[in-house]
């Protein structure tokens, strides 16, 4: 198989984590907060959808660049000058994001579509003819010009059915790899020729999972920060936030990080596994931000009943987070932790029981 000059691995390669990844990382922190505040300023049926939409092209923007820094190499000036392109793109996106679903749709849907078509166009320039990630990125290419039909449509529409458009263009981006990325005439890819660097995958993961508990902080500390530390209600919330941080930290990362990492690397079919390894991270950094924003929620209004919203965050963010660990352990370990499903349950009765 013939390489370009920006392939940055062939299969049993690693490769580290490179600063000008760290650097597209942090436009996710401002991305990701974003998504949180949009999320607390809409705490109703409708709003979680529309939030829910947002957050998901947020990440299919950050692990569609993470796959492409798997296999091109960042320090190419190339593959460089597309990763800054790229990161502008998700600066104006996040900074559209709040008002995505009011007079900033087209903004966002510009930019974003415009992401994920002009890096899938430059990959598919940067590789040779016969390699065979190159029809693989043909492919996504493909979908990634459905979804942005789709993405723009849903722009110029108005009410429900941008709602509508914009969920159908997650569903084509979301489930596409599921099939190989199948075209007419392109047939289907298949993941046993993704050649990825499974350490790599892992530790971008636990990057952004890092990013997200960060920026759940920086919530935590916001309404203190606001109203100074002579409330000892809100102290006590604040502390109580801020061990549950350190507590969803310690979940991801005592034992099954390094784990999963191995499991990537020695699986039969690492594209596969690295495949679902993204899918689940989507849904347990999304339990963070969720979290997040009933941490700001209790602080805010430490002393005062908890109202149904401010609980269904609290609990819905936690056990989206607690179900997206489990599900990462049972590929590292073969099981689901007696432990998660303990906490799972637990979770289950909160929900049930009175405020």
């Amino acid at each position: 198989m013939a390489t370009t000059l920006a392939a940055r691995r062939t299969k049993g390669s690693r490769a580290p984590v490179t600063s000008f990844e760290l650097l597209f990382d942090l436009v996710y922190v401002f991305a990701i907060t974003q998504v949180s505040h949009t999320l607390l300023a809409s705490l109703t049926p409708e709003g979680a959808l529309q939030s829910l939409v947002l957050w998901l092209a947020v990440w299919l923007g950050w692990q569609y660049t993470c796959w492409f820094t798997n296999w091109f190499n960042p320090d190419n000036p190339k593959v460089r000058l597309t990763l800054a392109v790229t990161m502008l793109a998700a600066l104006v996106m996040a900074v559209a994001l709040p008002k995505a679903f009011a007079d900033q749709g087209l903004v966002f849907a510009v930019a974003y579509a415009g992401m994920q078509v002009s890096r899938a166009a430059v990959a598919v320039w940067l590789m040779q003819p016969d390699d065979p990630l190159r029809d693989n990125y043909r492919r996504i290419l493909g979908w990634s010009g459905i979804a942005a039909v789709l993405w723009i449509a849903g722009a110029f529409a108005v009410g429900p059915l941008r709602l509508v458009l914009w969920i159908l263009a997650i569903a084509c981006e979301q489930g596409a790899p599921a099939f190989g990325f199948w075209l007419p005439g392109l047939g289907r890819s298949r993941t046993s020729d993704w050649t990825i660097d499974g350490g790599h995958l892992a530790e971008r993961c636990q990057l952004v999972v890092i990013v997200a508990l960060g920026e759940a902080i920086m919530m935590t500390g916001a309404p203190l920060a606001a109203d100074g530390l002579g409330h000892v209600p809100e102290f006590i919330a604040f502390t109580v936030a801020f061990v549950g941080s350190i507590t969803l930290w310690w979940v991801y990362f005592d034992t099954g990080s390094a784990r999963v990492s191995h499991a990537i690397e020695s699986a039969a079919d690492p594209g596969r596994i690295g495949s679902l390894y993204h899918y689940l991270h989507a849904l347990l950094v999304g339990g963070i931000i969720v979290a997040a924003v009933g941490n700001d929620l209790t602080i805010a209004h430490p002393d005062q009943r908890v109202q149904a919203p401010a609980a269904a965050v609290l609990i819905g963010g936690a056990a989206a987070y607690v179900l997206g660990n489990g599900l990462l352990k049972r590929i590292a370990f073969g099981r689901f932790p007696l432990s998660h499903v303990v906490g799972l349950r637990s979770f289950r009765c909160s929900g049930r029981s009175p405020s």
